[in-house]
């Protein structure tokens, strides 16, 4: 793992030579050895037409390229940041909580329809992240940010997982998501409990949660 967590809100990324990582631009804090910072303009991986669909899609954010012989410490804004590795499989998170990922993950854009159908649209909608979201697959590690520390919930067969749509950060896995409403006549009349929405997670997987329901 590329990635050693110094304290809650900084990490520090060992760059090896030949090998890329992108980080949010800004992002670098302090650096020992030999290491440079350029502005990645396709804004990640995939090239020119990767980098259009990603700004079709909202998707798009300041990236800078990392590469040399050295180490590298991240931090931004204060956030709190969770280390996440890959181990084959897809995470699921929004382009603006990405701190720093490894160059060798496949980065694309999903259309949240696609997960929930017509609700999935909708989740897009009342949790404010969109109607798409940033994948990032392969093997390799993702720093992302949150607000207030971040919990890791296990996603098992037969036993989804709940999560407040302000809360959620990202998931992985074999996770199907949908959006369930509770919506009856006390929310209608102002009395409700101000749980309305919630995220069903479904699967095998993970869903980070942070202590908050502030975006960044």
């Amino acid at each position: 793992m590329p990635f050693r967590e110094i304290n809650a809100k900084m990490v520090e990324a060992t760059v090896i030579p030949g090998q890329r990582m992108f980080s949010q631009r800004g992002a670098m804090l302090a650096y020992r050895g030999d290491v440079t910072f350029t502005p990645n303009m396709a804004g990640g991986q995939g090239g020119v037409m990767s980098m259009i669909g990603r700004r079709v899609a909202g998707e798009a954010t300041p990236l800078m390229s990392v590469e040399g012989n050295g180490t590298v410490m991240f931090g931004h804004g204060g956030h709190h940041i969770q280390v996440i590795a890959l181990t084959g499989d897809t995470l699921y998170v929004e382009a603006d909580r990405l701190l720093a990922f490894d160059g060798t993950l496949e980065q694309g854009t999903m259309f949240m329809g696609s997960q929930g159908g017509v609700m999935g649209m909708v989740r897009g909608q009342v949790t404010g992240q969109g109607l798409f979201t940033t994948t990032l697959k392969g093997h390799g590690s993702v720093a992302v940010m949150a607000h207030g520390g971040v919990i890791e919930l296990p996603i098992t067969p037969g036993r989804p997982v709940h999560v407040d749509p302000q809360a959620y950060v990202a998931h992985h896995g074999d996770v199907r998501n949908k959006l369930s409403t509770a919506l009856g006549w006390r929310d209608m009349v102002g009395r409700g409990s101000g749980e309305a929405f919630q995220l069903e997670l479904s699967g095998s997987g993970a869903v980070y949660v942070q202590a908050s329901e502030e975006k960044l």
